[in-house]
C-alpha cells in the first residue's frame, strides 16, 4: 500500500504512545511528526501544512477539544482523528460534533487506525477536487 509519503501529526501527552504510533505509521510510508502537547504542535506547524492529525482529549494546557477548535477556526482542513483511553461515551459525540472524522478508544486495533487515516486522505483528496 502506498501512501506518497502523507503527513501525520499526532499529538499525544504519553511519549511511548506517540513513538509506537510512529513507528507504526512509518511502516505504511507515513511521514510522522509527534507532539506532547497542543501548543507544541501549534508552535511548530503552520496553518497551511497538509496532513491529517491524530489527537488524544487529554492533553496538559489545551485539551484535543480546545486543539480541534483553534484548528476549525483557523480554517485548517486537516481531517482529525481522536484517540482516547477515557471511558466517557459523550466524548465520542463530542469529537464529532466538533468535526472529527474518527474516533478510537484506547487500545484499538492497528488495522482500525490505518483505516481510519485512509479514508481521511482519500475526503481530502475528494475535498481538493475542482467543483
Amino acid at each position: 500500500m502506498t501512501t506518497d509519503k502523507r503527513k501525520i501529526f499526532i499529538i499525544d501527552d504519553d511519549e511511548s504512545v506517540c513513538r509506537a504510533l510512529k513507528y507504526l505509521l512509518m511502516t505504511f510510508g507515513y511521514e510522522v511528526e509527534t507532539f506532547l502537547s497542543g501548543k507544541a504542535f501549534f508552535s511548530a506547524v503552520a496553518d497551511t501544512n497538509p496532513g491529517c492529525l491524530i489527537l488524544d482529549i487529554h492533553l496538559p494546557e489545551l485539551d484535543g477539544l480546545d486543539v480541534q477548535k483553534q484548528l476549525k477556526a483557523s480554517g485548517s482542513k486537516r481531517k482529525i482523528i481522536i484517540i482516547t483511553a477515557d471511558k466517557n461515551g459523550g466524548l465520542r459525540e463530542q469529537s464529532f460534533k466538533a468535526g472529527a472524522v474518527g474516533f478510537l478508544q484506547k487500545p484499538f486495533n492497528d488495522q482500525a487506525l490505518i483505516d481510519l487515516i485512509n479514508q481521511a486522505f482519500e475526503e481530502n483528496r475528494y475535498d481538493a477536487l475542482p467543483v
